[in-house]
């Protein structure tokens, strides 16, 4: 090793839980979605999440809570991020490459879990913007079509290109060779925009409330004794979808008190 190697190397301090990144995709000027390693004695529950970070100009660690995007098989772990200019973490975690280290914290919690549900025929996963990382998870977990007879993503966004990500998630489900079988034609992807022409617009809430979305898929209104939802979006969305969600019935739950919806309430917001 060479003294400008030595150099160079005491100059990068080796992050704490460390894990390093393997691939990064930006997917508009907005949003990105990264993989990196996975430690070895990690073990969650698709749908949690954990604290991920890097070391602020004070040399802490920054951390901010993600939803893990990759089911709980996967060999590594997946992320999906707004992009936030000035935001403390993500205008600074936007520019990772192949080859950083990302701090991890390996405690995954959550209640976008398939253990705070109680049995039911149909699963709503109702999300905004990147609240669609929990659901890459759960799409992806195997148990998800063992449990339920029929699968609906309601994922709403701004523009038609933040769509992209989960538009590609969807259509390579059904090629899955571990759970393409399993999706078949369990799985109904309701994508909708807000500011932009779409062959479905509108928010979550407004195709909930007033129906469209059940006259679109051909399936009836939402009920108890049925239906399961979950969800993940912005503080107002959450509780706008809660309200909605119990105007049909459904009683929100819990890991210790499952029920016939859940809510994710540690969703990273718009000012990461």
């Amino acid at each position: 090793m060479t003294a400008a190697t030595e150099s160079q190397t005491a100059a990068k301090p080796h992050l704490p839980d460390a894990q390093t990144v393997t691939a990064v995709t930006h997917w508009t000027d907005r949003l990105f979605s990264f993989r990196v390693t996975r430690p070895q004695s990690l073990r969650f529950r698709s749908g949690e999440f954990v604290m991920i970070g890097l070391l602020g100009d004070n040399g802490k660690p920054l951390l901010r809570a993600y939803s893990i995007a990759s089911p709980a098989w996967d060999e590594e772990l997946e992320f999906y991020s707004i992009k936030v200019p000035d935001g403390p973490l993500t205008s600074r975690l936007q520019h990772i490459k192949v080859g950083d280290e990302i701090i991890l914290r390996p405690k995954p919690v959550g209640t976008l879990v398939h253990d705070a549900l109680l049995p039911g025929k149909r699963i709503w996963f109702l999300s905004t913007g990147t609240g669609f990382a929990p659901f890459a998870s759960l799409l992806r977990e195997p148990e998800t079509y063992a449990k339920y007879d029929q699968v609906i993503m309601m994922h709403t966004c701004r523009e038609v290109a933040e769509l992209e990500y989960g538009r590609q998630l969807v259509e390579s489900l059904r090629d899955d060779p571990l759970i393409g079988e399993m999706v078949g034609d369990k799985l109904h992807y309701y994508p909708t925009t807000t500011r932009e022409p779409f062959h479905h617009t509108g928010r979550v809430t407004d195709n909930l409330s007033s129906g469209k979305v059940f006259a679109d898929l051909g399936l009836p209104p939402m009920n108890p004794d049925k239906d399961r939802a979950m969800v993940c979006g912005s503080l107002a969305f959450n509780v706008d979808v809660k309200t909605i969600l119990e105007g049909f019935g459904l009683v929100e739950g819990a890991n210790s008190d499952p029920r016939q919806f859940v809510v994710e309430k540690a969703f990273v917001g718009d000012g990461i």
